[in-house]
């Protein structure tokens, strides 16, 4: 198992905070496919502290997603500070997750994000501010470094540590990469071994062999996935499973992407509406799709609809249009998987 301060979590797969993506929506479904931990997408502290309507709906978590991580961003120490504590007093997230890993400029150039990566004092400095104002562990998600000449990882690592912080997400790439190139496994594994903490690692994951790999090698506690879990929630259910049992669990069935696809888009209506939300959806279900013989020819059309029920029979319509569709109520699950609803930002205080 793996622990954060005093909140122990079930396994050891960690969704990431994917910006655009890990909404209450898709973290529920992740947390329904046996995920230990979900983080929700990264929030600007200046934009925690204005108040406003948006950044309200994006602190709401869904009791049903616990434990769960809300990652925070920022280059001003006392903004940084008095965000956390709206954090730590007023959401009922478990962990508050620091940011130093982002690499868009617009991020950068306030001095968050991934430019942390070239100051160890000042992420000591952060860190320890943020773990004295609050109740709640502290973790931070970081790169390797922010190029390959200015790699950190130990120093940061210990920086990280020393400040209190109770957790590290190490992605193996630096910030010049972006998101391309290979994640390099070997600075996970220097920092593993370079800190006391629970040190999770990301990069590179998206099989569940994939995941035991990164484990074996670089000693990690915890295996964090991203990109692989984009229209594929499966991923992290299969990956659980066979980091328990040793068992690689079958991949989905194109009816079983389509009824998952569907709840997907029917709780991103109930949080945000249906406008925003079908328009939204258009890129989960490119995703949902990918893989699936035919899928081409019904991207176009989901990609100009704007209704939930459009969306819906066009989906219906491309099951019933394959070659081997059975078409039965018995359709195989690849998961037992339990259908409820998604509550919304106006039915809990944030």
């Amino acid at each position: 198992m793996l622990t954060i301060g005093d909140i122990e979590l079930k396994n050891r797969v960690v969704l990431a905070p994917m910006a655009g993506v890990c909404n209450p929506a898709f973290r529920l479904i992740a947390k329904e496919f046996g995920t230990g931990l979900v983080c929700a997408e990264m929030v600007s502290d200046k934009a925690i502290l204005s108040g406003n309507k948006h950044t309200h709906e994006m602190l709401f978590v869904d009791e049903r997603e616990k434990p769960l991580s809300l990652q925070i961003f920022g280059g001003d120490r006392h903004s940084l500070v008095e965000a956390a504590k709206v954090v730590d007093q007023d959401t009922n997230a478990d962990i508050i997750d620091i940011n130093m890993g982002c690499p868009a400029p617009k991020v950068n150039k306030i001095d968050a994000g991934a430019r942390w990566l070239l100051d160890p004092n000042k992420i000591n400095e952060m860190v320890a501010a943020v773990v004295a104002n609050v109740s709640k562990p502290v973790t931070v998600k970081m790169r390797i470094g922010w190029d390959h000449d200015h790699i950190y990882v130990i120093d940061n690592a210990k920086a990280v540590e020393a400040g209190g912080g109770k957790a590290i997400s190490v992605h193996g790439r630096t910030r010049e990469q972006l998101y391309t190139g290979q994640a390099d496994w070997s600075y996970i594994k220097q920092a593993k071994e370079s800190v006391s903490i629970p040190v999770i690692g990301n990069g590179d994951v998206v099989t569940p062999e994939d995941a035991k790999r990164m484990l074996d090698i670089t000693g990690c506690d915890g295996v964090m996935i991203g990109r692989g879990a984009l229209g594929n929630p499966w991923m992290l259910y299969r990956t659980v499973e066979y980091l328990n049992t040793g068992t690689l669990m079958p991949d989905p069935t194109a009816e079983e992407k389509i009824r998952i696809a569907i709840l997907h888009m029917d709780r991103l209506v109930a949080l945000k509406g249906e406008v925003v939300a079908v328009r939204e959806m258009r890129k989960h279900l490119s995703w949902y799709l990918k893989g699936l013989k035919g899928s081409a020819s019904i991207k176009n059309s989901i990609m100009e609809g704007t209704k939930r029920d459009e969306m819906v029979r066009i989906l219906h319509q491309f099951l019933e249009d394959l070659p081997d569709h059975v078409g039965s109520d018995a359709d195989h699950e690849a998961v037992p998987f339990v259908q409820v609803q998604c509550a919304t930002p106006a039915q809990a205080s944030v």
